[in-house]
């Protein structure tokens, strides 16, 4: 693999876990622009989203950035269809402009600002088991752990603050991921050469972002380079 490949590996894990997220959608579409098929992709983007996620969490929860409650509705929907979601397969056409399109309308989210102390509402737990459910199967059929679906959503209806949906979003991402690999295991995938080289980067990305997003008071500025990220390799991925 290339060195800028490596280099922009980093970078995706960094700032993934900077806002909380284990970075499969940037490594998915990161192997995409490579010309790594799915099959390929999926195993690996979902192993560095456990291990960049795991990370992520722990930052963030041991700041207080946690809603068990919250967390607990989500997955009861959630994991039952990742796994479901991972037991599909979809052309690579359309698998690139579904990881697309997901990655533009969050890039889009993420240039709008958020107030820290915006007022919290109370969620109704059947509509949350129903988004896990949706995010869940999503992000199976793709191979992503869903928070770039989940903390935008969770942060429009209010029912979470910036960095409280960070941790959520962390461990969700992570539980999702191990459903989507362990659909992936029955079905039966070889790992990347470079796994390992890659998953050694991922972390050092993953630590160093995490350390960021948990303990600095404001990550506007993460977000928005996240998002331009996210808007150059959403295009790519749809137009190619």
């Amino acid at each position: 693999m290339e060195f800028y490949f490596y280099i922009l590996l980093f970078i995706i894990a960094l700032l993934y876990a900077s806002v909380g997220h284990g970075g499969a959608s940037g490594y998915l579409a990161l192997m995409g622009i490579w010309g790594i098929s799915q099959i390929t992709a999926k195993p690996v983007a979902l192993t560095l989203n456990c291990v960049v996620s795991l990370i992520a969490f722990l930052s963030f929860y041991k700041k207080g950035f946690f809603n068990w409650k919250l967390f607990l509705y989500l997955i009861v929907g959630s994991i039952p269809f990742a796994y479901l979601g991972g037991s599909f397969s979809i052309s690579d056409k359309y698998y690139k402009i579904i990881l697309g399109v997901l990655l533009f309308f969050t890039s889009i989210r993420l240039f709008i600002p958020q107030k820290e102390n915006e007022k919290i509402s109370e969620p109704n737990y059947y509509y949350l088991i129903i988004t896990g459910a949706v995010i869940g199967f999503i992000s199976g059929l793709i191979g992503i752990g869903g928070g770039i679906i989940l903390s935008p959503f969770l942060l429009l209806m209010k029912w979470s603050d910036i960095k409280t949906t960070s941790g959520i979003s962390a461990l969700f991402i992570f539980v999702n991921s191990i459903a989507g690999l362990f659909a992936l295991f029955q079905k039966g995938f070889t790992y990347s050469s470079e796994m390992i080289s890659m998953a050694t980067i991922a972390i050092i990305g993953g630590i160093i972002g995490s350390l960021i997003g948990s303990h600095f008071v404001s990550n506007a500025l993460l977000k928005k380079v996240l998002a331009f990220v996210l808007v150059v390799a959403s295009i790519k991925l749809i137009l190619v």
